[in-house]
């Protein structure tokens, strides 16, 4: 009997709307199907279960006993299945339900994190669970919607598409530059204590772009952290130079705790400068997702405009 369960649950189904319709032919109405195939349904499930369960007539049509019986212990499991078909619909027509994202500490924590208000006032139906981490997610395996990510390496098969785009730019206190000969050209930064992000001796040559062409130049210092923000905060004591997001920096660039140094060279990221959304590929982009995303992309493009 149990390999004809799964023909039996869509013939209980059918025949609880000839039930409710009380008649093949609203039953048919209901489902979108044909009356045949209705009335062919229930003969089917008639013969899987060895018993008759419409009393049929030319005036009318009714549940025996035993189709009394079986519609009265299945109409609540039927209803819940709708409810949940009707759920499941909602969700692929509107935004609603938890978005689970992940995004860098620092980059959330000051981007997507005071973006976060704004969003769930536009969209009440829905929940967000932010988890900031340093590091690659497996979006499959920790169950994450989106990631948004600065690495200009993408999880193979991902889908991303672009948020805006970061500068990495040369900073230093007022107060570092005025004990120190200020640098008048990247080979210059040799002689200054250049501080680094970072876990390892990586990241050691800084490259520019300038009017006189490209400059590389290995750089030391006495810092070495793996915190945007930290280095910022060592930035701003006095310690040294180095190579910060704008976003980082930008308030204290407003208010003149730190300044920018050698403007006229453009810095070469020594990251990803493009931050993008990734997210698994999937036919159907849920409304949750694509108004997530959309309404990054529209932040980040105000933020740098």
């Amino acid at each position: 009997m149990s390999d004809h369960l799964p023909e039996q649950m869509a013939g209980i189904a059918v025949f609880a709307c000839v039930v409710e319709a009380r008649s093949f032919t609203g039953a048919a109405r209901m489902l979108g199907t044909s009356k045949s195939a209705v009335s062919k349904q229930i003969a089917r499930l008639e013969t899987l279960l060895d018993v008759q369960l419409l009393r049929r007539t030319t005036r009318s049509l009714s549940p025996t006993s035993a189709g009394q019986t079986l519609y009265d212990r299945t109409a609540e499991a039927i209803a819940l299945c709708r409810s949940a078909g009707g759920e499941v619909a909602s969700l692929l027509r509107r935004p609603m339900g938890l978005l689970r994202v992940t995004a860098p500490m620092t980059l959330g924590r000051l981007v997507v994190a005071p973006a976060l208000p704004t969003f769930l006032e536009a969209y009440p139906e829905m929940r967000v669970q932010l988890v900031l981490l340093d590091r690659a997610v497996d979006l499959a395996e920790e169950g994450f919607d989106i990631a948004i990510r600065t690495t200009r390496e993408l999880p193979a098969g991902a889908v991303a598409r672009p948020l805006g785009n970061t500068s990495y730019l040369l900073c230093a206190a007022p107060g570092y530059l005025a004990r120190v000969a200020a640098p008048a050209s990247p080979e210059d930064l040799a002689a200054l204590n250049c501080l680094r992000y970072g876990e390892g001796e990586t990241h050691q040559l800084w490259r520019f772009d300038g009017a006189d062409g490209k400059r590389s130049v290995r750089v030391n210092g006495n810092l070495l952290v793996n915190s945007s923000e930290s280095l910022r905060d060592a930035v701003r004591q006095g310690l040294g130079v180095a190579l910060l997001p704008d976003f980082v920096v930008d308030d204290d660039l407003r208010q003149g705790s730190i300044v920018r140094v050698l403007p006229a060279w453009t810095v070469r990221p020594p990251f990803g400068s493009s931050v993008s959304a990734v997210w698994l590929p999937d036919r159907h982009l849920p409304p949750k997702m694509r108004v997530f995303v959309d309404f990054m992309v529209e932040r980040l493009s105000r933020a740098s405009a």
